[in-house]
């Protein structure tokens, strides 16, 4: 990957530089982080550092597919973009082992892929590595589970806490209820122990 610096008295015009020269009209396909600000009494100057989304994008696909081919497994990866969120779809010779008991094992390869992103980007990118449709899945049953829970907390208007999540599991749980007229949602507790709250709206 490749990372560029650019400059501005503030932020947005260093922003506006590297949309020119790197020919990007969309700052969403920008992955952009302050780097350093100095002032004077008579002047400011910003520093960032500009990554094309594009290039991590890629950069996950290959790491992704290094790490499985050392550990033996024979795979494809293809790239999807559901709503805005990059997915990888894994197609291994054997799912079950990738995927592990309750998706354990899945979990430990999207983390170690999210720390060598940190690392690389120094920022934050939210991806989805999915293997045999397994998370597409689980999101269903999630969504499906998420509606039934608000039923119940619509009629007997008592508040239900579910099982601790991990931050992609809460935003579909929050993400299936934002429009619901008798029920909201609030996410309570710390990591890893973080969960979603059913709460009844008062009529």
């Amino acid at each position: 990957m490749e990372k560029h610096r650019f400059t501005g008295k503030t932020k947005e015009e260093a922003i506006k530089e590297a949309k020119i020269k790197l020919e990007e009209q969309d700052e969403n396909n920008l992955i952009i982080s302050e780097v350093d600000t100095k002032k004077t009494l008579f002047s400011k100057k910003v520093e960032i550092e500009v990554i094309e989304k594009r290039e991590v994008i890629q950069f996950i696909k290959d790491y992704t597919y290094s790490i499985l081919k050392n550990m033996g497994f024979s795979v494809q990866i293809e790239i999807f973009n559901k709503q805005e969120t990059p997915t990888f779809k894994v197609y291994s010779d054997n799912d079950a082992l990738l995927i592990g008991r309750e998706g354990k094992n899945l979990k430990a390869l999207r983390h170690i892929i999210g720390q060598a992103i940190k690392k690389e980007i120094n920022n934050n990118l939210k991806f989805v590595i999915d293997v045999s449709n397994y998370q597409e899945k689980k999101e269903k049953n999630l969504v499906f589970l998420a509606k039934r829970i608000a039923r119940e907390v619509a009629t007997s208007k008592v508040e239900v806490k579910l099982d601790s999540m991990n931050s992609y599991e809460r935003r579909i749980i929050h993400n299936a209820l934002t429009n619901n007229k008798k029920v909201y949602t609030e996410s309570i507790g710390e990591e890893p122990n973080r969960c979603v709250v059913l709460k009844p709206k008062e009529d």
